[in-house]
């Protein structure tokens, strides 16, 4: 037992909180060709929950890194579309524009230090699905994207 929490102390630790802070929009290729059908229960399944929401990721139930839940698909939804609560640029997923929802941004930016998820970019078409979802104006589990 005490192994594991070792374990999980140090994959939780992995998830950075970056020194160059992110900007508030950047530039999104929205004609782009995503690796699935763009809807929030293609981008949980193929992209956030393996990534983000894994036990002992910087997202999951033991995570929580940035005060972002995704320990399950109903959570990872409502807390991307919450309300910024500082700096309304700040939203991590602001409906109809990709370029400036936080989410997008972190996710768009390999080798940056702010980059999402740290050290494993996702690839081209997982970026793609996750820009072409919120300029859908991402919609909710079981909605199509129009």
């Amino acid at each position: 037992m005490r192994w594991m929490l070792l374990a999980i102390g140090v994959l939780v630790a992995g998830c950075p909180s970056s020194k160059t802070p992110p900007p508030a929009c950047i530039t999104v290729d929205t004609t782009c060709a995503p690796g699935y059908v763009p809807t929030f229960d293609n981008v949980w399944h193929n992209t956030l929950q393996p990534t983000c929401a894994q036990s002992a990721s910087c997202h999951s139930a033991t995570g929580h890194m940035g005060n972002l839940d995704m320990s399950d698909e109903a959570t990872a939804y409502s807390e991307l579309l919450a309300p910024a609560t500082i700096d309304p640029k700040r939203a991590r997923v602001v409906p109809g524009d990709p370029a400036c929802s936080l989410m997008t941004v972190r996710t768009d930016s390999p080798g940056e230090s702010y980059e999402m998820p740290p050290g494993a970019p996702l690839s081209e078409p997982e970026r793609c699905a996750l820009v072409q979802w919120v300029k859908c104006n991402a919609p909710g589990p079981g909605e199509p994207c129009p």
